[in-house]
């Protein structure tokens, strides 16, 4: 099976979910980040090891495969393995065995593969960074998360749930969120998806000082996100000119995060350069991208 989308939608969770709701439930869950062991380990953490096989294998190793025997292999960043390993995993998934580095006997082993990825693999093949074959045998079902931003109708149940987990790690009575704060999350663009989404619960949780999270205990670029309509409603009714609308928008984050230009041109999605040339404009100066 394999899992795609962006990064944060939750790929790990769902794939959790998969796991603990199946006939391999009592069996291990394991979860290993492709891109985060080195190219030259990463067949050893997979595989196993037998001792003498390389300097420090002092002792034999299981790897893996063998960690999640009967149960679920998670392989996260499926895109980073690289090409000799793909062909190795490959043949381990066709055969059901493995073999350690420096072994000469193959293992058999009964695990479900359930790969992800957050970039395109079939762009890969054509690019002759990703094998063939190996992206069919994964690709026999494919389930796409879509963005957060795609399925807004998800964030309160997810705000709930997040806010009961991290209320309850730290012993805190937070019921529940203010409408204007629930709003504001409803309306941001979440380009960290999920992830983001509950990194944002738990430092409001974190910061609140009542049983109600509000407005103010969210990040800024969060409180920003509403953009305060009132200012296109306001502009819709007096018919202003776009570069006017501009111009009281950018003022207004600027405010809302306390001159900091790093993080106001954050939350209006450009870069520093492109706020100060508009800034320069604002203000009638000359600018220098010096």
């Amino acid at each position: 099976m394999l899992i795609t989308g962006e990064s944060g939608t939750g790929k790990e969770l769902v794939a959790k979910a998969i796991h603990y709701n199946s006939d391999r439930r009592d069996a291990p869950f394991v979860p290993v980040n492709c891109a985060a062991i080195p190219e030259q380990l990463l067949e050893s953490e997979l595989f196993g090891h037998m001792r003498g096989s390389f300097t420090d294998a002092k002792m034999d190793k299981r790897g893996l495969f063998e960690e999640a025997q009967k149960g679920t292999l998670f392989l996260d960043e499926i895109s980073e393995l690289p090409l000799m390993l793909q062909a190795k995993l490959l043949r381990a998934i066709q055969e059901r065995e493995i073999r350690r580095v420096g072994a000469t006997k193959s293992i058999p082993v009964d695990v479900r593969i359930i790969a992800a990825t957050n970039l395109n693999l079939a762009e890969a093949v054509k690019h002759k960074r990703f094998r063939e074959h190996f992206y069919y045998r994964l690709n026999v079902i494919e389930l796409r998360l879509p963005p957060l931003r795609e399925r807004r109708e998800d964030i309160p149940i997810l705000v709930d749930a997040f806010l009961k987990k991290c209320a309850d790690s730290r012993g805190k009575q937070v019921k529940g969120l203010s409408e204007s704060a629930l709003a504001m999350l409803a309306d941001y663009a979440w380009p960290g998806n999920v992830r983001e989404l509950e990194n944002v619960i738990e430092r409001a949780v974190t910061l609140s000082h009542g049983d109600m999270i509000g407005a103010d205990d969210l990040p800024v670029q969060v409180q920003g996100s509403r953009g305060d309509r009132r200012i296109l409603d306001e502009a819709a009714e007096h018919t202003l000119p776009l570069h006017e609308v501009e111009k009281e928008y950018i003022v207004k984050i600027l405010e809302k995060t306390g001159g900091n230009k790093y993080q106001a041109a954050h939350v209006l999605g450009i870069d520093r350069k492109t706020l100060y040339r508009k800034l320069a404009e604002i203000e009638g100066k000359p600018h220098s991208d010096a």
